[in-house]
């Protein structure tokens, strides 16, 4: 215990021993008061562990967009309180509903409900062939071997289709790649001075 006279200092939230086997990095995002500085642990995520790993061409392994994209899913299905309880509620009462059935649309808010809307109208975008796997990644952070061996997945092709459906999550949100540079002279086996008729 300290005296009157010591100056207090606060505690540091993150063991000294746990940071060492994290990977911590700043990062600022917007709340509803402004900006904020929030520590985030990005070993967390296994689309940043994507996006920080380079292949063979020593480009990373999603693109920007894609990352993107896939943390504003995460946002807005974590936004939506979409994940399922582990643990039990023992602070509210059932009042006549059984247990695990959720939150009643009265103790909704807004931000909750339009939050579920943009999960569900972003999955419908990229399909049902892709909106599972993105569930799993980014919502539920669940490793790409994880899924493989579950899915009965060559080794590998989780991270193939993991990035069609990004490109596709990318889309959706208007974050998808421009093409740039000249246009090609569009060549045609017709004769020069021929034309098209409709």
């Amino acid at each position: 215990m300290r005296t009157a006279g010591s100056r207090r200092e606060t505690p540091d939230p993150i063991n000294p021993h746990r940071a060492r086997h994290l990977s911590l990095q700043a990062r600022n995002v917007l709340t509803d008061e402004g900006v904020a500085s929030v520590l985030v642990n990005d070993g967390e995520s296994p689309l940043a562990w994507l996006a920080r790993r380079k292949g063979r061409d020593g480009r990373s392994m999603i693109s920007p967009q894609q990352f993107i994209a896939g943390e504003k899913l995460r946002a807005d299905f974590t936004r939506g309180n979409m994940a399922p309880r582990v643990t039990a509620n023992w602070s509210a009462p059932t009042g006549g509903r059984p247990r695990g059935s959720g939150l009643s649309p009265g103790d909704m808010t807004d931000v909750m409900i339009t939050s579920r809307q943009k999960v569900g109208q972003a999955l419908d975008a990229c399909g049902p062939e892709f909106s599972g796997l993105l569930m799993d990644v980014c919502c539920f952070l669940r490793g790409l071997e994880d899924i493989e061996r579950e899915r009965s997945w060559p080794a590998r092709s989780a991270k193939v289709v993991l990035q069609l459906g990004l490109d596709r999550l990318a889309r959706h949100y208007g974050l998808a790649d421009e093409a740039k540079g000249r246009s090609a002279k569009l060549r045609t086996w017709l004769a020069e001075d021929a034309a098209f008729e409709v």
